[in-house]
C-alpha cells in the first residue's frame, strides 16, 4: 500500500490523505477512512484494512491521477522527527573531514539525533540557499514511520512496529556543523528542515528487498541531471532500523508517528576503502561531503563545490523491474527571500 498527503486549501498543514496505485499513477482521496495520515497512523489497526480495500480498488483501476508535485511529504509535520546514522562508513568519512577521529563505540552503540519535525519540505519543493559559507549540502537517506512503541522495546518488538517507509533529503549546513559540534549541544541550526519522498510505503511494497529491517536496494541520486550515487541501502548498514528504534527508546516510548531516519546511505568500496565516483566505476555518494572528503583524501584537493542556486538534486529508489517505488525528491535551490 501506498500512502500520500495531497495539498488542500483547507487543511494546508497537514494536506489530505490519499491512497496510490502501486505504479504511482492513479490515487483514491481516504478521506472518509482518515482526513490525514497522522490520523490513520494514530488508529491503524482498526484503520488499515480500510486503506487496504482502497488500495486494491485503485490497483483495479479506479481512481484519479496522481501528481507528485501536488503532494506535501507524507507526514507534513511529525511528533518526532530522529535521525540516527546507521551507515558509520559515512560518519567515519564526514569526521574525517573535520579533523576528529572515530571513537570505537560509534560501532556498537547508534549516533542519533531529534531534529526539527514541526514543519516538512515537499518532496519538489525548493531548497532555500542563504550563504555560500554555510555549505548547502543534500543527504539521501531512507526512514520509517512507526506505530506507538514502549519505552525500553527489545529489537523484535520494535520491528514490528515499523508501519511504513519513506525517502529522505536531510539538508545540511556543514559549514555550520563544526561550530554547533564545538558547543557540546547537538545540531540545530544546521539542520534546516528536511524533505520526504511524495509516497509512503507499507513494508510489503518492498518485496523481498525488504528483510524486516533493511532495504537492500541502491538508493539513486542525481546532481543537475547526472548520476551522483547509487549506494545500496541493505549494504554496509551497521545499524538496522529495529536497532535504531530500539535505541529511540532507551529512555522514552515513541508516538504513532514517529519517524526515524537511517542516516545518509554510505557503501565502502569493494577492497574496503571510503568508495569511489560513479565515473570511476564506484558507487558514488549520498552527500557532497563524502565527495569532497574522498577527493581530499585520494588527491589533496577538493574539487566538487557544495550546492548553490541553480543546481538539482534528484533521490529515488526503483525495484528490480525498474519502477519507481517511492517516487522522486526533487528539488531545485533557490536564493532565499525573507518573506
Amino acid at each position: 500500500m501506498k500512502l500520500a498527503s495531497l495539498r488542500d486549501p483547507i487543511h494546508r498543514r497537514d494536506g489530505c490523505l490519499v491512497v496510490v496505485s502501486s505504479d504511482l499513477t492513479r490515487c483514491l482521496d481516504a478521506r472518509s477512512i482518515a482526513p490525514t495520515l497522522q490520523a490513520a497512523l494514530d488508529d491503524w489497526a482498526q484503520i488499515e484494512p480500510s486503506l487496504q480495500a482502497l488500495s486494491a480498488r485503485v490497483n483495479s483501476g479506479e481512481g484519479m491521477a496522481f501528481d507528485p508535485s501536488g503532494c506535501l511529504s507524507p507526514l507534513p509535520r511529525a511528533y518526532q522527527w530522529a535521525d540516527g546514522s546507521a551507515y558509520v562508513n559515512h560518519v567515519a568519512l564526514v569526521r574525517k573531514a573535520r579533523g576528529a577521529e572515530l571513537p570505537p563505540s560509534f560501532w556498537s552503540d547508534p549516533l542519533m539525533y531529534q531534529g526539527g519535525s514541526d514543519g516538512f519540505l515537499a518532496p519538489r519543493d525548493n531548497i532555500p540557499f542563504v550563504d555560500s559559507q554555510w555549505g548547502l549540502d543534500f543527504e539521501a537517506e531512507l526512514a520509517v514511520i512507526t506505530d506507538d512503541v514502549s519505552q525500553a522495546c527489545d529489537e523484535r518488538t520494535a520491528r514490528q512496529s515499523i508501519r511504513l517507509l519513506m525517502l529522505v533529503n536531510d539538508v545540511s549546513l556543514r559549514g555550520l556543523i563544526p561550530g554547533e559540534l564545538t558547543k557540546g549541544f547537538g545540531f540545530f541550526q544546521s539542520k534546516p528542515a528536511s524533505a520526504f519522498s511524495p509516497v509512503a510505503v507499507t513494508p510489503d511494497e518492498l518485496g523481498t528487498a525488504w528483510d524486516g529491517g533493511r532495504a537492500h536496494l541502491p538508493l539513486l541520486v542525481q546532481l543537475n541531471g547526472r548520476e551522483f550515487g547509487r549506494a545500496n541501502a541493505g549494504v554496509d548498514m551497521t545499524f538496522d532500523f529495529p536497532a535504531l528504534i530500539a535505541h529511540a527508546t532507551t529512555t522514552r516510548s515513541l508516538a504513532a508517528g514517529t519517524i526515524i531516519g537511517s542516516g545518509t546511505v554510505s557503501n565502502r568500496d569493494a577492497d574496503g576503502g571510503p568508495g569511489r565516483p560513479i565515473v570511476e566505476g564506484g558507487l558514488g555518494y549520498s552527500c557532497i561531503a563524502e565527495q569532497r572528503t574522498v577527493e581530499q583524501l585520494r588527491t589533496g584537493t577538493i574539487s566538487t563545490p557544495f550546492l548553490s542556486p541553480g543546481d538539482q538534486v534528484k533521490i529515488e529508489m526503483r525495484d528490480a523491474d525498474g519502477r519507481s517505488i517511492f517516487g522522486a525528491i526533487d528539488q531545485r535551490v533557490v536564493a532565499f527571500e525573507r518573506s
